[in-house]
C-alpha cells in the first residue's frame, strides 16, 4: 500500500468523528437541568435520555419528555433484557435509563446526553467506558445551600441530609473526566463549559469506542 494510501486512511476517521455519549452528574440542586437547558438556547443538539418508569403519569407530565411512563410488566422486561443502563427501586416506582433511545441517537450521529446521580453515573461509566463523564459542581455548599432553600420545596431536615450528601459527594469529583462549575448569576458559562468539552471529545485522538 502506497504511503499516500496509508496517511488517507489514518486521517479517514477524523474526517465525520463518532457523537459523544455524556453523563452529567453532580450534587442534588446544583443546576444539572438548566445547564442542559441553556445548552438548548445556545444552539447545542442532542439527544436527552428520558428516563423510564413504572409509576402513573401524573397531571401535566408527558410521556417521552418528563419520563417514559411503562407498565410494570414492560419495566420488568427491559430489565430481563438488560436494555436498562441502570434502574432502581425507588419509592416504590421503578426507575431506570433506557438503552434503546441513546443507542438510536447514536447510530444516527447524535450526541447523546445522560443527567444521573452519582450511583447511576458509577454503574453506567463502568459498563460503558467510552463514556465522558462530567462533574457539575457549585463554588462552594454555602451557595448550594442558598440554591436549595430558594427552591423552596423542602424542609429543613431534607435540605440539611441534601447538604451532607452533598459535601460527600464533591470529595470525588477528582474521579470524574471533567469538572465544571456552576456559579452564581453564569449559567451561560457553564453550558459552555461543556459544550466545549462535548466538542473536544469528538476529535480526541485516542477515543474508546461507544458499545452497549
Amino acid at each position: 500500500m502506497e504511503p499516500t494510501e496509508l496517511a488517507d486512511r489514518a486521517i479517514e476517521p477524523y474526517l465525520s468523528p463518532a457523537p459523544v455519549l455524556a453523563i452529567i452528574t453532580g450534587p442534588s440542586g446544583v443546576g444539572k437541568d438548566s445547564v442542559m437547558h441553556c445548552m438548548v438556547a445556545q444552539g447545542a443538539r442532542f439527544h436527552f435520555v428520558v428516563t423510564a418508569t413504572d409509576r402513573p403519569k401524573r397531571p401535566g407530565e408527558v410521556h417521552g419528555e418528563d419520563y417514559y411512563f411503562v407498565t410494570t410488566a414492560e419495566f420488568q422486561a427491559m430489565i430481563d433484557g438488560d436494555e436498562l443502563f441502570e434502574y432502581a427501586w425507588v419509592y416504590n416506582q421503578w426507575k431506570g435509563v433506557p438503552k434503546q433511545h441513546a443507542r438510536q441517537a447514536l447510530a444516527s450521529g447524535h450526541d447523546v446526553i445522560m443527567r444521573v446521580d452519582l450511583a447511576g453515573a458509577d454503574t453506567i461509566r463502568a459498563k460503558v467506558p467510552g463514556a465522558v463523564t462530567i462533574f457539575l459542581a457549585p463554588p462552594s455548599l454555602a451557595v448550594l445551600e442558598e440554591r436549595l432553600r430558594q427552591r423552596q420545596t423542602d424542609s429543613e431536615e431534607a435540605i440539611g441530609a441534601r447538604l451532607e450528601s452533598a459535601a460527600r459527594e464533591v470529595l470525588r469529583a477528582s474521579t470524574y473526566d471533567y469538572v465544571v462549575i456552576n456559579r452564581q448569576d453564569d449559567l451561560d458559562g457553564a453550558a459552555r463549559h461543556v459544550m466545549a468539552i462535548m466538542e473536544a471529545e469528538r476529535h480526541r485522538a485516542k477515543r474508546v469506542s461507544i458499545e452497549f
